[in-house]
């Protein structure tokens, strides 16, 4: 079995005999229990005796031909803010310590489960998913990947997520997207990530952040992999990806804000990525959108991160402020001074952008364009807040844009083996997921080669 399998080749060797999942379970629990490994900082909770049990029942169910899917046995991670029954959801915060355990399943998690996923633990996450580096003071933050003797970010707010299926603790991560946290990480760590459009897939049962803009997706290491998840995520049937191809692809390549200040290792990668698209065929035209630059009036003071966040947190704050890490509680206050009249025009400003963004869009395949503007920076240079306050921004900045449109959005990596990782992000209009998907098959083996 090779070091880095996917869904599919996995559902492949379990059909055929060559494994079973209770052989696949105790490599994942091996690997988080590895004293030099990132176990402890990836993992909030690991249930292994919960999912040795639910490993042993599906090949069970697969030895009497009644599996509930190809995938049935297969481990996954759950990022610490979903609810998972009898298990405390407490997003990465210490405030929560004290919440009870969760009566039911989220959705999600419920329909993977269907599927006969394995939960093999929550993983680590940005306190309250309220940031797009990764880095948590009360758990630990995990190193990402790449050069991990230096130690980088790995990318939130689903940090642990994206370790835990880099580093073979999982072969699959859900995770949320709020402003990137599916995308940024995948893009961090070399693997790719998808944030779905918003309205497939139930939000009940997470810890929200911003109810306008979270969105529930996948972190896997193919875009075969988080189709699949995501299909099953969405409650609709699971079937190959049909790539397109390449040739005669119409991508747009926005001018506007997400070129803006890329590291020069971002701005080789994407430019050489496009070079292999437009060798295939594909037609790149680059262009102007203004409403990526009417979003940045729109999240003056926050934006609805801060709103929607302070609404859900003023009462857990007055009790246990102290306890927040310092950076999420300062995001979080800036909605305190936004009012109901600043809430409705926000909401009023969204839609005209959404339906001029759609408008704008209408022509193309999909956009195209870096995922994140720059490469992993090292944790210990995040130390002073005006260097975490850049980072941050720079990291979320491409990725949020795309929330702010209601789009859906896939991050794959276009670096070569051995260079900072950086990733190429796919991008549409609501609706466009299947689309999507097909395209970045398509390209996923030639923007690699």
């Amino acid at each position: 079995m090779s070091d880095h399998p996917t869904l599919a080749s996995l559902a492949a060797d379990l059909a055929a005999g060559r494994t079973t999942a209770r052989r696949l379970v105790d490599d994942c629990l091996a690997k988080i229990a590895d004293k030099t490994g990132e176990g402890a900082r990836v993992f909030i909770h690991v249930d292994a005796e919960g999912a040795i049990a639910a490993a042993e029942a599906m090949d069970r169910l697969r030895t009497a031909n009644a599996e509930p899917s190809p995938f049935a046995g297969i481990p996954v991670s759950i990022k610490d803010l979903f609810d998972i029954k009898g298990q405390v959801s407490r997003a990465g915060s210490r405030t929560l310590d004290d919440r009870p355990p969760a009566a039911n399943d989220a959705p999600v998690v419920a329909r993977l489960r269907r599927a006969g996923f394995v939960v093999i633990g929550r993983t680590n996450m940005t306190e309250f998913a309220y940031s797009g580096l990764g880095i948590n003071p009360h758990y630990g933050t995990p190193k990402n990947p790449w050069r991990r003797d230096v130690g980088h970010v790995p990318g939130g707010s689903s940090s642990g997520a994206a370790v835990s299926v880099t580093d073979g603790m999982a072969h699959g991560a859900l995770g949320t997207d709020t402003g990137g946290s599916c995308r940024i990480p995948a893009a961090y760590c070399g693997i790719v990530g998808y944030k779905p459009t918003a309205r497939r897939i139930p939000l009940d049962g997470g810890i929200p952040l911003s109810l306008t803009l979270d969105s529930y997706g996948p972190i896997a290491r193919s875009v075969g992999c988080c189709a699949a998840m995501d299909a099953v995520l969405a409650n609709e049937a699971v079937a190959p990806v049909a790539p397109r191809p390449a040739n005669g692809l119409r991508l747009a390549v926005p001018t506007t804000v997400m070129l803006d200040d890329l590291d020069s290792a971002v701005a080789r990668a994407f430019e050489r990525a496009l070079d292999r698209l437009a060798g295939a065929g594909a037609v790149i035209e680059r262009m102007a959108v203004p409403e990526f630059a009417d979003i940045a009036s729109l999240n003056v003071g926050g934006g609805f991160s801060a709103a929607e966040s302070w609404a859900w947190h003023r009462a857990l704050i007055a009790r246990k402020g102290q306890l927040y890490d310092p950076r999420v509680l300062s995001r979080i206050r800036r909605g305190e001074s936004l009012s109901a009249a600043d809430y409705v025009d926000l909401l009023a400003f969204r839609r005209a952008i959404v339906a001029g963004f759609e408008r704008r869009v209408a022509p193309y395949d999909a956009l195209i364009a870096p995922t994140v503007a720059i490469t992993p920076p090292v944790i210990a240079d995040l130390a002073g807040d005006a260097a975490y306050t850049r980072a941050n921004m720079l990291s979320l900045r491409n990725c949020a844009l795309i929330n702010t449109v209601d789009g859906c959005a896939i991050s794959l990596p276009c670096h070569r083996e051995g260079e900072a990782p950086v990733g190429l992000m796919l991008a549409a209009a609501g609706g466009s997921d299947e689309r999507i998907f097909e395209i970045a098959a398509g390209i996923e083996p030639l923007i690699r080669a």
